[in-house]
């Protein structure tokens, strides 16, 4: 306990008290990671909600996080430290614009990003993730995709199967999207023996120089592995801050000063002891919502 300042030990002991699993999302501060009993992307948090016996969950992240980690579990109580927490990209769309785009190609099933609300995924055939979007893609039982509501997934995925049409959304995460190619560019020039892995958030002038495209856990476990010293993040920044102090031995970069998420910065460890302390702001979803996102995450396990 010594390593841990006195927050984290009240939060380390709070836990313990109310039999709480604490999950977090890679890009929340890294003190808030460091009082998790697991540190994952949004579905892998979701799954060990599933997984897990104890019946109240933290959900260290943004609001659809924790919409996932419910309609997996709904007998459990699910917790977010920050109610603010929102994710732009998933407000971007609503129910109504799947409905509409549906009337206008009726013969495309729906794919949805997880990075949506419940609200969404109910309305849509299945879920993706972004390591598991070309998959589902390739698989999926039709000639034509409706794919919301990121455009950059939603492209990145098109280019690659080519034999189907796609329609696509057009919303994207603000952080991802501020990054630009002459920002990848100036990077590059700066650390030019640096491998690029980036994010296919990112726009298509970001993505095409990326020497590994992939989701943050893809990109974690590349620079983890590879034997390459100088690796440039393409992600947001609080994995470049792991990374640094996970592996001291190698060069880490950043691409850009721009690349945090503000959403993910408001889930700090004061909000983090206040949601264990007063057992506040539960997530909360109507039946039949959680009936049908449930499907479409079940038909994303089982593509």
């Amino acid at each position: 306990m010594e390593s841990f300042n006195e927050l984290q030990q009240e939060v380390l002991r709070l836990k313990k008290e109310k039999n709480a699993l604490i999950l977090a999302h890679y890009y929340v501060p890294l003190e808030v990671q460091d009082v998790a009993d697991a540190v994952c992307d949004s579905f892998a948090m979701a799954q060990k909600a599933v997984r897990a016996e104890n019946d109240l969950i933290v959900i260290c992240g943004v609001r659809f996080m924790g919409e996932s980690a419910k309609i997996l579990s709904p007998s459990k109580t699910v917790l977010l430290p920050s109610l603010d927490a929102g994710c732009p990209m998933a407000d971007m769309v609503t129910p109504e614009d799947v409905l509409r785009l549906r009337a206008e190609h009726p013969g495309a099933k729906v794919m949805c990003y997880v990075n949506s609300s419940a609200a969404v995924k109910a309305v849509s055939d299945v879920c993706c993730t972004s390591s598991s979007a070309l998959r589902i893609a390739k698989k999926l039982d039709c000639e034509e995709i409706i794919f919301v509501p990121d455009v950059h997934l939603g492209s990145f995925v098109a280019a690659k199967v080519p034999e189907k049409k796609f329609w696509l959304h057009d919303g994207f995460c603000p952080t991802h999207h501020k990054i630009s190619e002459a920002d990848v560019l100036a990077a590059k020039r700066a650390h030019p023996g640096a491998v690029f892995t980036v994010h296919p958030e990112c726009k298509t002038d970001v993505v095409k120089y990326g020497d590994l495209v992939g989701s943050t856990a893809e990109i974690l476990d590349f620079a983890r592995k590879t034997e390459t010293d100088e690796i440039l993040i393409g992600t947001e920044s609080e994995i470049v801050a792991r990374l640094k102090r996970e592996l001291p031995g190698k060069k880490i970069y950043g691409v850009g000063s721009s690349f945090v998420c503000p959403n993910m910065k408001k889930v700090t460890l004061e909000a983090l002891y206040e949601c264990l302390r007063d057992e506040k702001y539960k997530v909360e979803l109507p039946e039949d919502e959680l009936r049908l996102a449930r499907e479409s995450l079940d038909r994303m396990v089982n593509s």
